[in-house]
């Protein structure tokens, strides 16, 4: 084993993602000494397939969501055979957000207290309210298009950039919403609407989000974060892939191992904070065994792992008798509609669902069936199919709240392994009851606005495989330490200079997607280091 012969850095970030770029941004503008460790690589927008004519065939392969299909060299399989839903990630320098659609949606203030108010799962440690000064920043640094005024949110600060276009398909199923009476906004979306700094342009609707952006208009923690924290003096090491971290005799992490080019090596640091996701971070602190953790770092309470959240989710797609370029545009940026996202006491479920207006992407994606699931038959008719569906669709993906449970878990499985021999993640999960009564409402909910927009025909997908993209609850935050991994501020109640600042703290799902939220929470993490540093 090497050890590294670098300064040891006053903190150590493992994972380059959303959270993790925005942690090394706030320590390293503040003069403290930052590295990060990063077991994928740098992806630069020329590497895009976007411009060859075979694009769409990279969501299939290089560019694919789920590692298990991907299959590069810098991924790790997942067990996900006892799991409902797939996770989804990409390890490079900005993680998943290379892939994600950037809807942009706050959590709801009701989110942070779900106990309070419903009488379900836990409350958080903390507010909305103290949330917003890291929202707003986080706002302008990934840079947010966005209509302010929505009334189903408090205030917020005015945004960066004007909303981007609702495109016709956006205006076509508004339309039916309007009919119902029902309230929809345009979606917050970190997506550049104009050209913004660091060298961003517009967003020309290309319609492939999902596999990069050449224009740089969608925020990649790659393009919003790390360019400025390189800058104030981070320091990023790629292709380093993480095997454990290790514990000195006082009970705090001494230091990180890992393997870079089939080597292993050390590297210490005074603080380390994990920003692996919801998979990624359970599976580093249960392999992080040792006599003073036997069940794994900072797992004291048992629940590293447990109370995994996904929101489930299922897709309605009504075709109309107009073209309406539906294939043109941001992946899932358009409308959105948050009337039945808070409890309603006449429903035999508690919380609620967002729906959310969906583009459908290229042809082949359309042939091969597209959110549906059911692909078009291949035959004599398959052509005259295709042009009566093929731009003339609407979708509508309805996003659930998905409460935490200790038996949807990650837990280290014993025969996967990766490249390097670190044992891989097994997840285990099952739709809950709640969770499936809202599915059942939210479908109904989005054939309405279907039919109200002039729907002929729907065909519904509910909980494909393949929509594992918000990985949370693992090593949640808490007040007690029976109940809890993290404090209020991500601090491990075990380990006084281990941190964890990805989506696994999250204690519930909210029905929005999570990255602005678990952003601002490491922002508020990464504050809190730098003011009490000396102490840390």
């Amino acid at each position: 084993m090497t050890e590294n012969k670098n300064s040891q850095p006053d903190v150590l970030i493992v994972g380059a993602g959303a959270t993790g770029a925005a942690v090394a941004w706030s320590l390293s503008e503040a003069g403290i000494n930052v590295m990060c460790l990063e077991q994928g690589d740098w992806i630069s927008t020329s590497d895009y397939p976007m411009d060859q004519p075979d694009w769409e065939l990279s969501a299939s392969s290089e560019f694919h969501v789920d590692p298990n299909v991907r299959g590069l060299s810098v991924d790790y399989p997942i067990n996900n055979t006892d799991s409902a839903i797939a996770p989804l990630m990409y390890n490079a320098v900005g993680g998943s957000t290379i892939h994600w659609g950037a809807h942009f949606p706050r959590f709801h203030p009701s989110d942070f207290k779900v106990r309070s108010l419903d009488g379900v799962a836990d409350d958080f440690p903390y507010s909305y309210d103290d949330l917003v000064p890291f929202f707003d920043l986080n706002d302008r640094m990934m840079g947010v298009s966005r209509l302010d005024g929505d009334p189903f949110y408090p205030p917020k600060s005015p945004s960066p950039m004007p909303p981007l276009s609702l495109t016709k398909v956006g205006e076509r199923l508004a339309s039916g919403f309007d009919k119902l009476g029902w309230h929809w906004w345009p979606a917050d979306a970190a997506i550049a609407s104009v050209p913004y700094k660091e060298g961003r342009g517009a967003c020309n609707y290309g319609g492939s989000c999902q596999i990069g952006c050449m224009t740089k208009a969608k925020a990649s923690a790659d393009i919003a974060y790390w360019p400025a924290a390189l800058r104030a003096g981070a320091k990023l090491e790629t292709r380093a892939r993480v095997r454990e971290l290790t514990v000195g005799q006082n009970g705090r992490v001494k230091s990180v191992l890992y393997y870079k080019d089939g080597r292993l090596h050390e590297q210490k640091a005074h603080i380390i904070i994990l920003a692996c996701n919801g998979v990624g971070t359970p599976r580093l602190l249960l392999n992080s065994r040792s006599h003073q953790f036997p069940n794994g770092l900072a797992n004291g309470s048992g629940l590293i792992g447990k109370n995994l959240m996904y929101h489930p989710a299922a897709f309605a797609t009504g075709y109309v008798d107009e073209y309406l370029k539906s294939n043109r545009g941001p992946v899932s940026n358009s409308i959105y509609s948050h009337k039945f996202y808070e409890t309603d006491k006449s429903n035999d479920f508690v919380r609620g669902i967002q729906l959310q207006f969906t583009h459908q992407g290229g042809p082949l994606n359309q042939a091969r069936g597209s959110f549906t699931n059911q692909p078009i038959a291949w035959g004599s008719n398959h052509h005259e199919i295709f042009k009566k569906r093929f731009n003339r669709d609407i979708s509508v993906a309805i996003l659930t709240e998905d409460l935490p449970e200790e038996h949807n878990q990650v837990t280290i499985d014993p025969v996967l392994t990766d490249g390097d021999g670190i044992p891989a993640p097994k997840v285990t999960y099952k739709v809950g009851e709640n969770t499936n009564k809202l599915l059942d409402y939210g479908i109904e909910r989005a054939k309405e606005a279907l039919t109200a927009a002039g729907a002929y025909e729907i065909k519904i997908s509910r909980v494909p495989k393949q929509a594992g993209w918000h990985l949370m609850g693992t090593a949640r935050t808490g007040i007690d330490p029976s109940s809890s991994v993290v404090n209020g501020w991500g601090r491990a109640h075990e380990v006084p200079n281990l941190f964890i600042v990805d989506g696994s703290v999250l204690v519930t799902s909210g029905a929005v997607n999570v990255t602005s939220t678990i952003q601002a929470i490491a922002l508020r993490t990464a504050d809190y280091i730098k003011q009490n540093s000396r102490e840390l």
